[in-house]
């Protein structure tokens, strides 16, 4: 017999997949893990057998509830469901995922639109911390159309400003897991650092790279990919994260100067595959290593005046803005993003 599951298809910020109401999925974890799998079409390069797009962005999933906490309005879990193997995770958050689920939550009715903006409470399950999204809804109703351009994403649409609470520590538990600005592991200089995603930053130029050569490059770079992922399995032990091998954080973000009028330049594995971007949290992150005096960024980044610091993370598909609040001695007290979402499809899939 053939099923059909109740969901919608969603862009949100450069990464786009499947939202679900967690009523419309097993209860049993295996059994929504061999749903999803099936959806995306996973095991296979091209998930020719499913929805998703051949790569880890087109290949995400939003569970998303009613909260039960008096706190917030929804609750969101994010899983990664890994295009070339059998594996759907839910060790990290995702930001540009974040930012379709409040118009998502709107559109399913979990939350009621009030006035021509309104603000949704998000509970991110994956790391215990609170988002708010401010999604246009003139008419009583989502607007996905509007001005603001993100990089990586063509056309315009409606912002979806992202403020997070207390994501420092999101997954180890604190800023800094190794207690340090910057480690010397084996023959590098790295910072390991968690604001919201556990990333490694590390000078591409350590590594015998510039840190400008397109995605596509370092992905045929064999030895540099398996450096890193050898690398990557110490670093996630020192973070706290045990045994990394099956996980996808943390994240490795190699940086160099910047070239475009911005704070650095990135090239990130997420955790295999060079990002043609950079993911929301993993850009905070790193903007937040950029601040500390002693980091590896210390000497590369252009961080600009000021209190309340807007800070373009430069990739391979144009910058994206960061928002970082500091206090009078610099420590980041809030983080932010703008994003936008555009809903692609409301259906079911089978």
């Amino acid at each position: 017999m053939t099923t059909a599951t109740r969901c919608m298809w969603m862009r949100g910020g450069t990464s786009k997949g499947g939202y679900f109401l967690g009523t419309d999925l097993p209860a049993n974890p295996a059994d929504r893990d061999t749903l999803l799998l099936r959806v995306m079409g996973s095991p296979d390069a091209r998930q020719i057998d499913g929805m998703g797009g051949g790569t880890p962005l087109t290949s995400k999933v939003a569970i998303v509830d009613r909260s039960v906490r008096a706190d917030v309005d929804i609750d969101y879990l994010f899983l990664q469901v890994f295009v070339d193997k059998a594996l759907v995770s839910d060790a990290q958050n995702c930001g540009n995922i974040l930012a379709g689920v409040g118009a998502f939550a709107i559109e399913r009715g979990l939350v009621t639109a009030n006035g021509s903006v309104t603000q949704v409470r998000i509970f991110m399950r994956n790391t215990g911390q609170i988002a708010v999204a401010s999604i246009a809804t003139p008419d009583g109703r989502v607007s996905y159309g509007g001005n603001t351009v993100i990089d990586g994403v063509p056309g315009t649409a409606a912002a979806v400003p992202l403020v997070f609470e207390d994501t420092a520590g999101s997954t180890c538990g604190t800023l800094l897991p190794s207690g340090n600005s910057s480690d010397r592991i084996s023959d590098l200089d790295v910072t390991l650092i968690d604001n919201g995603m556990p990333v490694v930053v590390m000078r591409a130029a350590d590594l015998g790279i510039s840190g400008y050569e397109a995605p596509a490059d370092l992905d045929a770079d064999v030895a540099l990919k398996e450096r890193l992922e050898v690398f990557r399995l110490t670093c996630g032990e020192r973070m706290g994260l045990g045994d990394v091998s099956s996980k996808s954080v943390p994240k490795m973000i190699l940086v160099a100067s910047p070239l475009a009028g911005g704070a650095f330049m990135t090239r990130s594995f997420i955790p295999h595959r060079c990002h043609d971007t950079i993911g929301v949290f993993a850009a905070i992150s790193a903007a937040t290593a950029a601040l500390l005096p002693d980091s590896v960024l210390a000497e590369i980044a252009v961080i600009p005046d000021g209190n309340d610091k807007t800070m373009l993370v430069e990739h391979p598909g144009g910058s994206t803005a960061c928002i970082l609040r500091t206090n009078a001695d610099g420590t980041v007290t809030g983080s932010g993003m703008l994003r936008t979402t555009r809903k692609l499809f409301d259906g079911e899939i089978f």
